[in-house]
């Protein structure tokens, strides 16, 4: 259903209105021709309206429904002012074809989304798309997805399956010292987001994937509501990105982020230990980059003023060589 084809129906309609109206005083033509030009004088406000729009079928009937009501509403009022019954139903008919149509075309044109009655599913133009994001256990522990959603690197909603929630309070009432701190972490963590006005952060009820362990129902709930998956879990992120999801991972991010250095940086490092070789000792940056100094053995416990002779890119992350400055 496009937008010429309701302009060339209530165009039709309008004319059909106008001339059963002319035919009241013997003008049927005349009343045809002023219910067409009425019609193109409601299209021409309608196409001056180009900032309202929304695409598709569901949200059409929603404006028509909503046309019908308000039409209905103002009919009301005007049978206070007019009494007599024949001008009210010729009333109550142009008002319900007005207002039907532009209930349609704003519909179809709005920019708002309709997403009241079926959560994270939005009718809205194909060309925009909002991005809905799952945390996992891990992200939710590690608890530094909140900093980078308030830095707007991350955008979109943030959703939480019932099953991560009782897979945090579950680690939260474990014998395990550890598990149960994690899992309290986890808990004050959601419990913050939400009282977060600046997080869109929403649970999810994930009961309809029975049978299913969290990560398999994380993968599944990505799956159906087309989101991504924000983990710490390389595992999880491993198998999820096999089977077409994004995936975020944290540490990726915190990866890409790291300070640039390059060779021929001079930077102050305190020596911490001793290297691998005798004259060699070792400093990290701010960001936990190893920094090996050679001839700097004497140094140790101090902070040094070194320059960066080579970096080394392993599988663990950077090694950085470097020399004292003289």
């Amino acid at each position: 259903m496009t937008l010429s084809f309701i302009r060339v129906l209530f165009i039709i309609a309008g004319g059909v209105c106008g001339y059963y109206i002319g035919d009241i005083t013997s003008q049927s033509y005349y009343g045809l021709a002023y219910g067409c030009l009425g019609s193109l004088i409601v299209i021409f406000i309608e196409m001056r309206l180009q900032r309202v729009s929304v695409r598709g079928l569901s949200s059409v009937v929603f404006g028509v429904l909503l046309g019908i009501i308000m039409a209905k509403l103002i009919s009301k009022v005007l049978s206070l002012v007019t009494p007599d019954p024949y001008m009210l139903s010729i009333f109550e008919l142009l008002l319900t074809l007005v207002f039907s149509y532009f209930g349609a075309v704003m519909a179809l044109r709005g920019k708002d989304e309709f997403n009241i009655i079926i959560p994270y599913i939005r009718f809205k133009r194909q060309n925009i798309h909002e991005a809905i994001i799952l945390l996992d256990t891990s992200a939710i522990i590690d608890g530094r997805i909140e900093d980078i959603y308030l830095t707007h690197f991350v955008q979109g909603r943030l959703i939480v399956a019932r099953s991560v929630l009782e897979e945090l309070q579950k680690l939260a009432d474990s014998d395990n010292e550890i598990k149960r701190q994690r899992g309290r972490r986890g808990l004050e963590m959601v419990s913050k987001m939400q009282h977060n006005p600046k997080v869109d952060l929403h649970l999810h009820e994930d009961d309809s994937l029975p049978n299913q362990g969290v990560d398999q129902k994380l993968i599944s709930l990505a799956k159906l509501m087309e989101a991504g998956i924000c983990t710490v879990d390389y595992n999880l992120g491993r198998i999820a990105s096999m089977q077409g999801i994004d995936i975020l991972n944290v540490n990726d991010l915190a990866q890409a982020v790291k300070p640039v250095v390059f060779s021929g940086d001079v930077l102050d490092i305190k020596l911490v230990k001793e290297g691998k070789e005798n004259h060699q000792s070792i400093g990290y940056l701010d960001d936990g980059t190893m920094v090996v100094v050679s001839d700097s053995r004497q140094l140790m416990g101090q902070t040094a003023k070194v320059i960066i002779t080579s970096i080394l890119q392993t599988q663990a992350g950077k090694m950085i060589f470097a020399k004292c400055v003289q």
